[in-house]
């Protein structure tokens, strides 16, 4: 089995436990998990299986989007509702105007400092080991992107937001920076990932009813193809009697003449526009046009000629070729 199963991690389980149930309902070793969530936070976990595992880097660098409560005036080591309280403000004064203003300065580029409490290495250390031990370290900030915040509700002190973020971003820090700014400390309350990437909540499997489905034999319909991750990109096939699959299949470069190009819509209808124009006369530049190797597209699924995916190329405009920039091989 091959494919990124959607999985809904409860609260209370670590996204390791969930690779571990997996590996039993399945009977699979092979499997691995993209972007971890913290036990008390829930939501969408892909979990990736056989040929797939080779997904998860490139996965975890998607945009995901988060449901948060943030409670103001109480300020924690872990940013969270689950630590030791180390601060707690009045917030009586705090006004919705002035929360909303706060929540929407942060919309945009924003150096975050990541928590003690967090898998981040240090000289080789993970964080939470060293706050464990009573170590509190420097933490370089990281550049993160808060793409949009929503405010949906609130109750003062209590704020429910849902967040879209670039990868790397700590909602229980957006949390204590959004109450430092307010001037009364905040920590995280709760936590549910509704999506990453592609893949949202409510196309999410419990682990009961990926087991439940396992002994129903339905679940292969539910697992998703690797090529799924890449359906905005253009793909290109092998054309059949060239070098073509021979290289892919070699994990090799290969020439714009070994593939054929499925366009996507609009570059039908921008190559019909440039039709008409050459029937009329006009000069076109033949380097403007849309070749039928599609050599302008800098990354592109890759399939053979008897359409199995076999990777992601890029196309090296001074080698003229294209490039393996990730193989998942040939399914057995």
């Amino acid at each position: 089995m091959d494919g990124i199963i959607n999985v809904y991690k409860e609260k209370g389980w670590t996204s390791h436990d969930v690779v571990a149930r997996m590996r039993g309902i399945l009977r699979i070793r092979k499997i691995g998990h993209t972007g971890t969530l913290d036990p008390d936070a829930e939501g969408v976990l892909p979990v990736c299986i056989g040929r797939a595992t080779r997904l998860s880097d490139m996965m975890a660098d998607q945009s995901k989007t988060y449901r948060t409560v943030m409670l103001l005036g109480i300020v924690t080591d872990t940013q969270d509702v689950s630590g030791t309280v180390l601060e707690t403000h009045v917030t009586d004064d705090v006004t919705q105007e002035q929360v909303l203003s706060a929540v929407r300065s942060f919309v945009g580029p924003y150096r975050q400092i990541p928590p003690m409490y967090s898998a981040r290495k240090v000289n080789g250390r993970k964080l939470y080991e060293l706050a464990r031990a009573g170590k509190e370290v420097e933490r370089e900030a990281k550049e993160v992107q808060i793409l949009d915040i929503c405010v949906e509700d609130m109750a003062l002190p209590r704020v429910t937001m849902t967040v879209t973020c670039s990868k790397g971003t700590y909602i229980r820090t957006l949390c204590h920076d959004i109450g430092r700014q307010l001037g009364c400390g905040a920590c995280m309350e709760h936590l549910v990932r509704i999506r990453t990437g592609r893949f949202r909540i409510e196309d999410s499997l419990k682990l009961d009813e990926v087991e439940a489905l396992r002994d129903a034999g339905e679940l292969e319909t539910r697992v998703l193809s690797l090529d799924t991750v890449f359906e905005d990109l253009p793909s290109l096939t092998a054309v059949a009697g060239t070098a073509g699959d021979k290289l892919l299949h070699n994990g090799n470069p290969f020439l714009p003449e070994h593939v054929n190009a499925a366009f996507t819509a609009q570059e039908n209808q921008n190559s019909a526009i440039r039709s008409e124009a050459d029937v009329d006369g006009a000069a076109a530049d033949r380097e403007s046009r849309i070749p039928a190797c599609a050599q302008e597209y800098e990354r592109a699924r890759v399939y053979d000629s008897e359409g199995r995916f076999i990777g992601i190329y890029g196309y090296d405009r001074e080698k003229k070729r294209y490039q393996p920039q990730k193989i998942f091989g040939v399914p057995r």
